[in-house]
């Protein structure tokens, strides 16, 4: 008669049996050792993960985000204390959810309660392959709520779609080293993802609007153009002052002038005569 399976609570059956025989992630990579070995030693020494993530399911991971988790980050404080949100996460890497799990986990779940949206996201990048992680945390870049971010400096501000962002760019977040994802343009270029379409639109059109808007707006200032104001009252003397003087008068000022001149001279050459 064989004999029942228990829960261990040091989790010594998971860290040892599931590096040789177990299955692995979808990408490939083994559960028990994507985090580094010296944060796993962290996690399972620390009093959360012996009190909070015993014997638990895909069920409980949402009682447990919802009491426990307010903010995201890796380890904390000079002793560099794991927080209870990287504590679950190597809990899930324990329980391997399915997809219909982690599409609950980011959508419906997500929508009211965006740690535990933010916990699926994190741990997509670290078990799903690079197609799947795009289509999957993409969407998420348009949500713009709050986040704190907890590490050894302090408590910040950050964002859900910031956080998304950091998993797809960076290499590594939440004290855990993230694996080498392969860029987007390598996969559109392959045929294996459609281009993303910016929220914003059509990134060049909307430098072109730019643009075209800037020349317009130097037209407007110039005048005429970039080719220099040629109209008569640019060029009229005066003009500086805010005073034009038409071609007219101005000739006719010009003639007055020489005429004056000749009268002085020769009433200067009759003097001295």
């Amino acid at each position: 008669m064989a004999q029942p399976q228990h829960h261990r609570a040091d989790e010594k059956r998971f860290l040892d049996e599931r590096g040789s025989s177990g299955p692995v992630a979808p990408n490939g990579l083994n559960p028990a050792t994507i985090m580094e070995k010296a944060v796993r030693e962290r996690i399972t020494d620390s009093l959360f993960w012996k009190e909070q993530c015993f014997a638990l399911n895909e069920a409980d991971i949402v009682d447990r985000v919802v009491s426990h988790v307010h903010h995201i980050g890796g380890t904390y404080g000079d002793s560099q204390r794991p927080t209870p949100f990287l504590c679950l996460a190597f809990k899930l890497l324990q329980l391997a959810p399915d997809d219909d799990v982690l599409r609950a986990y980011l959508d419906y779940g997500g929508e009211r309660f965006k740690y535990l949206r933010a916990l699926a996201a994190f741990y997509v990048r670290l078990t799903r392959e690079a197609r799947h992680v795009y289509a999957w945390l993409e969407p998420y870049l348009e949500d713009r709520r709050k986040l704190k971010r907890r590490a050894r400096g302090g408590t910040s501000l950050t964002f859900v779609d910031q956080f998304v962002d950091d998993l797809l760019v960076k290499e590594r977040v939440c004290a855990t080293s993230l694996w080498k994802m392969q860029r987007r343009e390598v996969l559109e270029d392959l045929e294996i993802l459609e281009p993303r379409v910016s929220p914003l639109g059509d990134i060049e059109a909307l430098l072109e609007e730019e643009e075209e808007e800037e020349e317009v707006q130097e037209v407007d200032a110039n005048g005429n153009g970039k080719g220099g104001d040629t109209s008569e009252e640019a060029e009229s003397p005066g003009s500086e002052f805010g005073e034009v003087v038409d071609d007219v008068e101005y000739m006719d000022v010009e003639r007055k002038g020489e005429r004056q001149g000749e009268r002085d001279k020769s009433l200067d050459e009759d003097g001295i005569s």
